[in-house]
């Protein structure tokens, strides 16, 4: 007996979805809370990633370039992974993924957690290695 997931093309709650695979995480609770951990932990690392300094002032220039063109293929295809899990319509996995960048952005982008002098420096004065996008 073959059985297929209902794709659902609005807003719902529930735990018998499809993320990003076939069957995963099926209609399990305990794999929906694992997709919604998952979701969450990648849109942190995003804004981790978003906000990180892994490139010393010594590195030559071509280093430089390729290790921040390969931490920005990075960075965009995990945002891409959360936005094609937040297609699913999911209700849980939207707030899970809000939540992630949310907290993310708190420890990694914001003022509230920064004990530095730096903080009153606009982030496109003081960059990250890769550029926040609002500048």
């Amino acid at each position: 007996m073959d059985q297929k997931m209902k794709s659902h093309m609005t807003l719902f709650w529930g735990d018998a979805i499809e993320i990003l695979f076939p069957g995963w995480p099926g209609s399990n609770f305990n794999s929906y809370m694992l997709a919604l951990t998952l979701v969450f932990v990648l849109s942190l690392a995003v804004e981790w990633l978003s906000h990180t300094k892994f490139i010393k002032p010594t590195m030559d220039n071509i280093t430089a370039g390729i290790l921040q063109t390969a931490m920005y293929a990075f960075r965009v295809g995990m945002a891409y992974l959360v936005m094609l899990a937040v297609m699913s319509y999911n209700l849980g996995i939207l707030l899970a993924a809000v939540a992630g960048y949310t907290i993310g952005f708190l420890i990694f982008g914001s003022r509230a957690l920064d004990n530095s002098k730096i903080s009153k420096i606009s982030p496109c004065e003081h960059p990250a290695d890769l550029p926040p996008l609002i500048c």
